[in-house]
């Protein structure tokens, strides 16, 4: 041992390094967040407060404000759904007819009473202005008060109808005091864009900064109740870095995060005051190439690519093995998933060939413009990984890491005028492979989830054939599927990386979280508590 003296410089860095570790132990502990709280460090941000229109990252955060007539149950449970505004349902032998019994005694958060009408009112105003995910409803006729409690859908043709009103997108049910707000026949539009919220779940949206911060106070009049614990006021801080968000959660500042870099997975594992949760996901990541710009309008190039991604080195390195190369574009697990199709694989001389086939042996003349949403660091983590593999055979590409914002508001442009390929994080409305494929390859006028611009009108016709009979004969469907995801295949219009599992970062002491792959990025709020 060394005996410091008094005077000496050593006992004078002893005493600042004994300040400065209290100081740090003082401020950990008054970081803890109170037990009646949780603070979520998230990278969701909110593109619009709509919910008709919602269809993007505010789907974290939609569930706790807003209900749907049914949830679609967690893995493990006897029936494939639970009741929420809806008590109970049935469907006629046709499958055309479907019947639901609302709950009673339920309240909007403007206090207005949650009846039929209301029901009919939200689905109308849906389908009317026709933005977000409402195309899940095409296959509805009409729709039928029969009285206050009981309402009755008529469907066109068959369709997975309780999954549909399942869905984490356009199925939530508002009050119909927001036609009051209606602007030029905007349908309330603009009041609910400034921030506004009527859902009837068990929190309501106090206040509201866009890219910063979201306030949740507890409803108290929510129909659920609040017996037992819960945490009464949920604020959600949005921090785009991962790094940042684990700091967060290691000094107690946050209960709950989004993100952690993966390097920093294995060490938060270990960390005593902290938890790391891994479960079932429908999400995958996928790579969209701009089919209507050369070299990409050509599909041996874009099968070239497909054959030079050393997927395994993706997996590894960005999401730090939680995850499996994709089969098709939909999940494992996800109905409509065939783990028998074709799967890529690294083979660079096949795609060296495929490259001198296309026209370009000796590479393309041009950089390739490879946009990614700057808060995701997977995507950030794997997109050196791809550019260098596209190097390898004569393709040259210029990382362009954009806010998740613009880069979807570039990417619904002019296609002539937006990026050549675009990294996207996707997970479906409701567990059906339809939504899946027609959101994100069917031919479309404008823009908006098919990012790599791909028309074919033998896919289009399928994925539609498939989806009317998936209510009267799911395996035919299921083949369906199947051609239709073997010619997005062969097309390439899309690269299928990886089948992502779903990562929970939290502080030990908050239990609850439930892990739902068909709502794999909420955090169901009130089952939370400390």
């Amino acid at each position: 041992m060394i005996r410091l003296k008094k005077n000496s410089a050593g006992w004078m860095i002893a005493v600042l390094a004994f300040v400065l570790g209290m100081m740090v132990i003082t401020f950990a502990a008054s970081a803890q967040t109170p037990n009646d709280v949780l603070v979520f460090a998230s990278t969701d941000s909110i593109t619009t407060w709509d919910p008709s229109a919602a269809y993007s990252t505010e789907a974290t955060y939609m569930p706790n404000i807003y209900e749907g007539l049914l949830r679609a149950a967690k893995p493990g449970s006897k029936k494939a759904f639970e009741p929420l505004l809806a008590t109970d349902w049935n469907v006629t032998d046709d499958g055309l007819t479907w019947t639901f019994h609302l709950r009673k005694g339920v309240k909007f958060h403007d206090g207005t009473p949650f009846n039929a009408q209301a029901v009919k009112f939200s689905l109308d105003r849906t389908m009317k202005l026709g933005t977000g995910a409402s195309f899940i409803f095409d296959a509805v006729d009409t729709i039928t008060v029969i009285d206050d409690y009981t309402i009755q859908f008529h469907l066109k043709y068959t369709a997975p109808f309780a999954a549909i009103v399942a869905s984490a997108n356009g199925a939530w049910i508002m009050s119909p005091k927001v036609a009051e707000h209606d602007v030029n026949g905007d349908m309330g539009r603009a009041w609910l864009e400034e921030g506004h919220e009527v859902g009837t779940g068990p929190y309501t949206l106090q206040s509201w900064k866009p890219d910063e911060s979201i306030v949740l106070k507890k409803f108290d009049d929510y129909w659920g109740g609040w017996e037992g614990p819960h945490v009464s006021t949920i604020i959600v801080k949005i921090v785009k870095e991962a790094t940042v968000q684990l700091q967060m959660l290691l000094a107690g500042e946050a209960d709950l995060a989004t993100r952690v870099p993966p390097e920093s997975i294995a060490d938060l594992e270990n960390n005593k005051d902290c938890e790391v949760l891994k479960g079932p996901s429908f999400m995958n990541y996928a790579l969209h190439l701009n089919t209507t710009k050369p070299p990409l309008d050509n599909i041996l190039v874009r099968q070239a690519i497909s054959y030079a991604i050393s997927y395994q080195d993706l997996i590894t390195v960005s999401v730090a093995g939680w995850a499996t190369q994709s089969v098709g574009a939909i999940p494992y697990g996800e109905f409509g998933h065939d783990q028998y199709l074709y799967q890529y694989k690294l083979n660079l001389d096949k795609a060296k060939k495929l490259m001198a086939m296309a026209g370009y042996p000796d590479g393309i003349d041009r950089k390739l413009v490879f946009t990614y949403a700057a808060e995701n660091t997977t995507e950030k983590a794997f997109a050196p990984i791809v550019k260098e593999d596209l190097a390898k055979i004569g393709i040259d590409v210029e990382i362009r890491p954009m806010i998740w914002t613009s880069q979807w508001e570039l990417a619904k442009g002019d296609p002539a005028k937006a990026q050549d390929i675009f990294a996207l994080l996707w997970w479906p409305t409701f567990n059906d492979a339809h939504e899946t494929l027609y959101s994100l390859w069917h031919t479309e006028k404008s823009p908006y989830w098919n990012l790599s611009y791909y028309k074919n009108d033998e896919y289009d016709q399928l994925v539609a054939k498939a989806y009317r009979v998936t209510g009267t004969d799911p395996e035919k469907a299921v083949g369906l599927y199947s051609i239709a995801q073997q010619i997005l295949i062969n097309d390439a219009p899309s690269i299928f990386l990886f089948d992502l599992q779903r990562g929970v970062y939290k502080r030990a002491n908050l239990a609850g979280y439930i892990i739902n792959p068909s709502y794999p990025r909420v955090p169901f709020f009130y089952y939370m508590h400390k």
